[in-house]
């Protein structure tokens, strides 16, 4: 009987040296784990603020491009503008000139 009490004793002691393993191997399975995770979600992080940041330049660059097109179309709109009534602007500024001399010979 005592010899049955001590294979039982030695075989509770064994298995609870079984569980110990196993609960410390757990816990650095579950150490690891939380450590890929937590490196892969930096990763993830950096590669969004990097693309991110890639979007905005080139918005940026669109925007400014659009920009100076738009101010090129008003230049060359202002020119042909000018060209197209010349004639009108010379008789305006001959007008003001006239009645500049006018009012000053009065």
């Amino acid at each position: 009987m005592k010899q049955v009490i001590e294979e039982v004793l030695q075989a509770e002691e064994w298995v609870g040296t079984l569980l110990k393993g196993a609960r410390e191997q757990a816990d650095q399975i579950r150490r690891s784990a939380e450590q890929e995770i937590s490196t892969l979600l930096n990763d993830a992080r950096a590669q969004a603020q990097a693309l991110t940041q890639t979007s905005l330049d080139e918005a940026k660059k669109e925007a400014e491009k659009i920009k100076e097109d738009r101010l090129k179309q008003a230049d060359q709109a202002k020119e042909t503008l000018l060209k197209d009534n010349t004639d009108k602007v010379d008789g305006l500024v001959k007008d003001v000139c006239d009645l500049i001399v006018s009012t000053t010979q009065d």
